[in-house]
């Protein structure tokens, strides 16, 4: 009995090493810049490529931006974005409009390239309830604080477009801390289970606040738990833009088609603290690791690419970087003319129909606030 119950285990053990094994990183581009998997190579034009690289250029003066906006007191919460450009904004270039973003807290950008106007998403971290009302046409919902919440909604998301016959996908986005929830498992096990449309993202930025991802689970990849949801899952390099584009245009084609979702684990790094709101990556993050990271950076590597390519200059650069910084000039004023925010405004847009014990609340406010 006991050698039986040895070498259970040692299949166990084989089993779990060939899994493994299965989930090798998918990369197109290098550190350099150089092409490494010509087959996989995307079919995007020029033009397509600068776009993209616009996109990342613009949204790393956002985040810089938003960094002093934040410490000048003229922003509320916000998440730093710079290293995780590619794993953003790649995966948003793959969608069409139709589809759905349900983001995380620091996936703001997908939604601003997805239509949510800039002065919007200053509101929202703002924390003022203008900054929640969703243009008509744009698909996304205002970002999900609750970690991992946003993988069961988008499950749900993902089966009413199939119900509806929709020929559009869910796209969901958490991070590695995410992965650790259990709406995580409910929300890949839903979907797998119907089919659903979805695509489920988690970007692995390797700290979750501060806990290393080697102690949040014994699991060599993220990827390979789509195994017992019965879904494909890929291991991708997040600071490669044209593997991130690639894996999500796959997923998308799978999930219109009809073979349900796919979860992409992007191995990413966030060169800024976790938030504004007081943390201290030094206290965790050693200058070896931020180092090694900062040489992987996705802009400077796109660059490169682009550049060999003929198709991208300083010159181009610069005018997109005065754009980003007009732009948001322009943006954050428009947030500043933005009506103060009143007690009474949030409760009469709360609910439909205002639950009797508000209501006499709301009186109270109402003559408050007009005194």
């Amino acid at each position: 009995m006991a050698s039986k119950t040895k070498k259970e285990l040692l299949d166990v053990k084989h089993s779990l090493e060939k899994i493994e094994q299965q989930f090798e990183t998918f990369q197109i581009l290098n550190e350099n810049g150089e092409v490494v998997n010509e087959a996989a190579m995307p079919e995007l034009s020029n033009e397509q490529l600068q776009e993209l690289m616009r996109r990342m250029v613009y949204t790393r003066i956002l985040d810089q931006r938003s960094i002093s906006l934040n410490r000048q007191g003229r922003l509320g919460f916000y998440a730093p974005t710079a290293g995780q450009e590619a794993s953003q904004l790649a995966s948003q270039f793959a969608l069409e409009k139709e589809d759905f973003i349900l983001p995380g807290y620091r996936d703001v950008p997908q939604l601003i390239w997805h239509g949510l106007p800039l002065y919007q998403a200053f509101l929202w971290s703002r924390g003022h309830f203008q900054g929640g009302q969703i243009p008509e046409g744009v698909n996304v919902i205002p970002p999900q604080i609750i970690i991992g919440a946003q993988y069961v909604q988008a499950a749900g998301v993902a089966l009413g477009m199939k119900k509806r016959g929709a020929k559009s996908v869910a796209i969901t986005y958490t991070g590695d801390g995410g992965a650790s929830q259990g709406d995580f498992y409910e929300g890949i096990n839903f979907a797998g289970a119907f089919k659903a449309p979805a695509i489920f993202i988690v970007q692995n930025n390797r700290f979750a606040i501060s806990t290393p991802v080697e102690k949040q689970s014994a699991a060599k990849t993220i990827a390979q738990k789509a195994v017992a949801a019965g879904i494909p899952g890929i291991q991708v390099d997040g600071m490669d833009p044209l593997a991130v584009y690639v894996a999500v245009r796959d997923a998308r084609k799978r999930a219109i088609n009809g073979e349900g979702p796919t979860l992409i684990e992007t191995l990413t790094y966030r060169y800024g603290p976790h938030t504004m709101a007081g943390d201290d990556p030094t206290r965790y993050r050693s200058a070896d690791l931020d180092n090694e990271w900062e040489k992987k950076d996705p802009i400077v590597r796109f660059r490169k690419f682009l550049e060999n390519k003929g198709i991208w200059n300083e010159e181009m650069e610069n005018e997109i970087i005065e754009k980003a910084k007009e732009d948001i000039k322009e943006a954050i004023k428009k947030a500043d003319e933005a009506p103060k925010q009143k007690v009474t405004d949030l409760m009469s847009i709360m609910y439909e129909e205002m639950p009797y014990y508000l209501k006499e609340q709301y009186e109270i406010y109402k003559e408050k606030e007009s005194k």
